[in-house]
């Protein structure tokens, strides 16, 4: 199974394309959400934890209502949770999802969970009540047009327990979440609407680091995906009867859309 490592606290940037928006509101109503896997050591020589679905349960007040239930595209297989301790993760599942609070969260396991101790693999036994998946309580709050990582932390060690003399080990997961924003956002609108400029953020460092173009009705713009930081945001219409326009020195802030309000296009 192929796997992507990454340090933890490496933020891991979306870089959005050229998209129009048409909601009501101006934004998109949605974040794109990220779930990495990590682990605390474990006295093991390997964890193995076959992990088939994720679910999250997003806005609807009881968690006994199916119809708030999201499956994230998840990355589907069996982990070694041992691969991912002193500060490893692995990127674990992802989505756009609407904007606003997550409850709960559902680990679907398959059936291939097993240890390995003094070279030898042993099953690990699933209690019946998790079939319906490891219940995470998450409580995070999503605000719209920004990226968020969560991160599910198994404590491998104390996630199993051995029945007595019998062998039989048994999965009783202890796991911890903790999440973050990883990215700000830059909003605003163009008057004239005509001149539809096309919209780029440009770091200090010269890149192009998200672009849009201007919604054909309300001028409205939105640059997602942006590390914290202050950006150049750069107006080049589609019409040469308007003036290209560069805003110096807009700031970025984590977990924050920044709105520079009505930009005047010459």
């Amino acid at each position: 199974m192929k796997k992507t490592m990454f340090f933890v606290g490496i933020i891991a940037v979306a870089l959005f394309g050229c998209t129009e928006n048409n909601s009501d509101n101006g934004g998109t109503g949605t974040t794109k959400f990220n779930l990495y896997l990590t682990d605390a050591p474990g006295k093991y020589e390997e964890v193995l934890i076959d992990i088939q679905e994720v679910k999250v349960h997003v806005n609807a007040t009881d968690s006994a209502d199916e119809s708030g239930w999201i499956d994230l595209d998840v990355h589907a297989g069996v982990y070694n949770l041992l691969d991912f301790t002193n500060d490893m993760d692995t990127l674990l599942a992802s989505a756009e999802l609407p904007a606003g609070k997550i409850s709960q969260m559902r680990l679907i396991l398959g059936d291939d969970n097993r240890i390995k101790e003094d070279g030898e693999y042993h099953d690990l036994k699933t209690p019946s009540g998790q079939q319906s998946g490891i219940k995470l309580n998450i409580h995070a709050v999503l605000e719209e047009d920004i990226t968020y990582d969560l991160w599910i932390d198994f404590d491998a060690c104390r996630s199993i327990v051995k029945a007595g003399h019998s062998g039989i080990y048994i999965l009783k997961p202890v796991i911890k979440t903790f999440s973050k924003a990883t990215s700000g956002a830059i909003s605003g609108t163009v008057d004239p609407v005509a001149s539809r400029p096309y919209v780029m953020a440009i770091s200090s460092e010269s890149d192009t680091v998200s672009t849009a173009v201007t919604d054909s009705i309300s001028g409205y713009f939105l640059l997602k995906g942006l590390p914290e930081g202050s950006y150049d945001v750069v107006f080049e219409p589609a019409d040469t009867a308007f003036q290209k326009k560069t805003v110096e020195d807009v700031s970025v802030t984590l977990g924050v859309v920044t709105d520079m309000g009505t930009v005047e296009i010459e």
